[in-house]
């Protein structure tokens, strides 16, 4: 690809050109090799000196969007001057240009950069080293950005990016990288290339797939390598999701290391439950930094990654638990079209589509959509259930100018599932039946209609000042239908149950607004964000749960199949409004010494009413506010490992229609210590390895001298160790693994269960997904993958009455990979094991969830 010659006024003609071609790893099907070539060294004329003594002066640079991405422009009156030395380091690819320098007429006369110019690219740099050096860096979202050099001649090809992956031309061969990009003094004819090829081009692709992923903004809100943040952060890319089949959150976070499921899938108020080291996660599931809410299951068809944060979260995400935070990132629009779509077959009558669609909209680039759908139709192997799930997600981006970029977005789900309370207990353990026994009635049914629409407005004022603000309403109509159990008689079988129903509208507004800046105070480099953040929640659910229903012998099962009608009977109706306001400071006192400090104020405000029928309502106010500190620091002995300590606090409000003699209770807060090492063992290998203590205090305990009341004295710890690895170990052979060993127990009560393990908690869990794809030969493209889940045993409640056992399941995957298609085979259970998942720890009415049994599902999948 060549370049025209440009005229500045006349004199100034473009020398040399980057080009910085970025195209996701999902684009690249039939993706060409393009050239670079470089003229051979001439000595320049006394007339074409300049006035530094042989420097060369770059005069400004341009960013100019090209059909396959963007193009650096580097204008110069001395094109044949130039050479370039490039190396890679981490995920940055850096071209040094000797005797050179940067003095632009406009703007920052010494630099110029550029963040997120396309997908798969997180920044693009030109600055001065020194004296006489140019430096330009290109910096990869999750791997090393690959890097083509060609010249006309075909005689000398560069690739710098893995073998498996890098385009070539035909009839050519890669070769190693050097460390210097130069020709040599004398070329013979085959390799002087023709005098119209005056520029130096680079072809630089994001590369996006991989099992590692360096950089994360959930902890910051800035993307930030994940080796300088001082806290736990585990990300689970898109390619692990892919290559595992998940499509649920529920499955997907099974790789992550201590987290665990709660259940209460479809009939609990709170949505799909989790714990992040021994804690739930009520309310701290967020959606690119905003937080989501939704009572049925949470896709990933139109996830690009989840990223779990370890530890509390208040700092920047407001009220919620100190074990930590899940946050979805989002498929964003593309600047090369790319269509795909995916079918899925599997056991138990499960039937799945989905289609993914983006581009951009106009020749210039500046509009891009993108459009993810979804449809599930599934069975189970639990008799009597299945359901039915249609997404679709909407996203268009607009570049209205150089700096000011509008993202807007929609998203509407609509699902229907029958309610599953899995199998009943007693006060020894799970009842023996077959796994597959139902104890509901096929009529209970969960149902939702979600629908949310948002944008997000970034505005750059100049290379180090910008503003990011972001909008969004959400809405979902819940209905809950379905009998809960009551009691169990151990000596007839029989399990009592009780009508249930609930229903409402819940509304949730979000808005916030952050200014980040990048400045000096000597030598010393700070990156500050300062935000403010609005909340406001409605609803206005109503329940009825107090008739009996015909009871169900849990040997002998007999369906009576006779629905019952809704009545409610107690109603709420609810507003919660939170403000906030934050303050964040990234410091880099040395190049390896850096620090995190940040503080954060939320107001919370509740006005709750309750009403039993027939009864008058009742009005209750609460007004929380609290301050939220987090400090952390990273000292980096050599470039690959970093070392960390940190200190993290939460809180979280009481119920506001919870009262204590007439008196609201006091929010509820966590603090953490954690220390840690993060190493990249290679450039495409990661390890972090972190210990940690979290307490949680202001719990709820019964009063001694009155048990018909509360005091805040109660305190749970949780201690534990954990360890993480994931990237690729060599080529083609991938890898993500967990281990964490997590003592969470009672530290303080006024009641006997001091010293009692938290109910759901494994002492030890562990999870390894690995595959392995050929990279050569006949079979290149085959790939296998291997899955095994450990999970030790679990406490089922507070008093530790019994323990689910623990249990060791192992996954399978065969699947290839040629040109633009993959068909893929997964296995679930594939030695068919007898195991429980989890149990419905956070509300009463349900039992405990038998493991799925050995299932198969087959995917085909293509790119246009």
């Amino acid at each position: 690809m060549g370049f025209k010659r440009q005229s500045v006024w006349g004199l100034i003609f473009t020398a040399s050109v980057f080009v910085l071609m970025i195209q996701p790893a999902f684009a690249e099907t039939g993706n060409k090799s393009r050239k670079i070539s470089q003229q051979p060294q001439e000595k320049p004329s006394n007339s074409e000196q300049d006035n530094q003594g042989g420097i060369v002066l770059i005069t400004g640079v341009k960013a100019n969007p090209t059909d396959n991405g963007l193009e650096i422009v580097l204008q110069t009156s001395l094109a044949k001057q130039l050479q370039v030395i490039n190396r890679s380091s981490g995920n940055n690819f850096i071209a040094d240009i000797p005797n050179a320098q940067l003095q632009q007429a406009t703007g920052d006369a010494f630099k110029f950069s550029s963040e997120k110019p396309v997908e798969g690219i997180t920044e693009i740099t030109v600055t001065n080293l020194d004296g006489n050096t140019v430096r330009i860096t290109a910096t990869g979202q999750t791997a090393l950005p690959k890097v083509e050099l060609f010249d006309s001649g075909q005689g000398l090809i560069f690739g710098l990016a893995p073998a498996a992956s890098t385009a070539q031309k035909p009839d050519s061969k890669p070769e190693e990288t050097p460390s210097e990009v130069e020709k040599p003094a004398s070329e013979t004819p085959s390799q002087k290339p023709s005098q119209e090829d005056e520029t130096i081009e680079l072809l630089v692709s994001g590369e996006r797939s991989g099992y590692r992923v360096p950089n994360s903004s959930t902890a910051t809100k800035t993307d930030t390598p994940l080796r300088d943040i001082p806290q736990s952060i585990q990300v689970i890319p898109k390619q692990v999701l892919e290559d595992r089949n998940v499509t649920e959150l529920t499955d997907a976070l099974e790789t992550a290391g201590g987290v665990t499921s709660l259940g209460a899938r479809g009939s609990s108020v709170f949505g799909e439950g989790f714990q992040i080291r021994g804690f739930n996660v009520d309310g701290g599931i967020f959606r690119d930094g905003i937080p989501t809410t939704s009572l049925g299951v949470l896709s990933t068809s139109d996830i690009e990654s989840v990223e779990i944060l370890k530890g509390p979260a208040s700092v920047l995400f407001g009220q919620g638990e100190p074990g930590g935070i899940i946050n979805l990132v989002s498929k964003q629009p593309l600047f090369e079209p790319y269509y795909s779509t995916s079918f899925t077959v599997g056991s138990f009558d499960t039937y799945r589509g989905a289609i993914d669609l983006s581009g951009p909209l106009n020749d210039s680039k500046t509009v891009r959509y993108r459009l993810n759908a979804s449809y599930d139709d599934y069975g189970s192997f639990r008799d009597f259930v299945d359901g039915d799930r249609f997404s679709i997600t909407p996203t268009v981006t607009w570049d209205i100018s150089p700096d000011t970029s509008l993202n807007v977005y929609a998203r509407y789900v609509t699902e229907r599932e029958t309610i599953d309370l899995g199998l009943a207990e007693t006060s020894d353990g799970v009842v023996d039946v077959p796994r597959d026994r139902f104890l509901g009635e096929d009529f209970g049914e969960f149902e939702q209609d979600q629908f949310n629409i948002g944008y997000t407005l970034n505005h750059k004022f100049n290379e180090d000042w910008s503003v990011r603000h972001a909008l969004q309403y959400l809405e979902y109509d819940p209905l809950r239908y379905n009998p809960l159990y009551d009691s169990f008689d151990e000596a007839t079988g029989e399990l009592s149950r009780t009508e249930y129903a609930a229903g409402g509208t819940y509304r949730r507004f979000f808005t916030n607004a952050d200014v980040i800046g990048k400045f000096k105070t000597g030598s010393i480099q700070h990156k500050l964000l300062f935000g403010a953040e609005y909340r406001r929640n409605t609803e206005d659910p109503s329940f009825q749960f107090s008739n009996p229903y015909p009871s169900i012998n849990v040997f002998n099962p007999v369906y009576t199949r006779r629905p019952y009608q809704i009545a409610p009977e107690f109603f709420r109706d609810d507003k919660v409004t939170q403000i906030g306001i934050y303050l964040q400071d990234q410091i880099d006192l040395l190049p390896n010494l850096k620090v995190l400090a940040g503080i954060r104020y939320d107001s919370a405000d509740q006005f709750r009413t309750v009403r039993n029928l027939g009864e008058p309502r009742e009005e209750f106010e609460q007004t929380d506010s609290a301050w939220s500190p987090r400090f952390g620091i990273v000292y980096q002995p050599i470039q690959p490992l970093s070392l960390y300590a940190s200190y993290t606090r939460s809180f979280a409000p009481s119920f506001g229609a919870s009262r204590n003699n007439g008196e609201p209770f006091e929010p509820e807060t966590g603090r953490q210590f954690e220390v840690g090492a993060k190493a990249d063992l290679s450039d495409t290998l990661s390890l972090t390895l972190a210990a940690f203590e979290i307490r949680k205090q202001n719990i709820s305990t019964t009063d001694p001298n009155n048990i018909a009341f509360s005091i805040q004295t109660g305190e749970q710890t949780s201690r534990g160790v954990e360890l993480n690895l994931g990237g690729e170990i060599s080529p083609g052979w991938k890898m993500t693994a967990a281990y964490t060993y997590l003592d969470a127990f009672v530290s303080e009560d006024n009641t006997d269960i001091e010293g009692n393990q938290l109910p759901g908690v494994p002492e030890n869990q562990l999870s390894l997904w690995t595959t392995y794809e050929i990279q050569k030969g006949n079979f290149a493209g085959l790939g296998f993958g291997l899955g095994l889940f450990y999970v030790g045993s679990r406490q089922r409640d507070l008093d530790n009455t019994y323990k689910l056992p623990s249990y060791f399941r192992t996954d399978a995957a065969l699947f290839y990979k040629r040109d633009n298609w993959r068909a893929q085979l997964n296995i679930e259970n594939l030695f068919d094991i007898d195991y429980f998942s989890s149990a419905n720890y956070d509300y009463v009415g349900g039992g405990v969830n038998p493991g799925k049994p050995f299932g198969v599902s087959a995917t085909f999948a293509i790119e246009f």
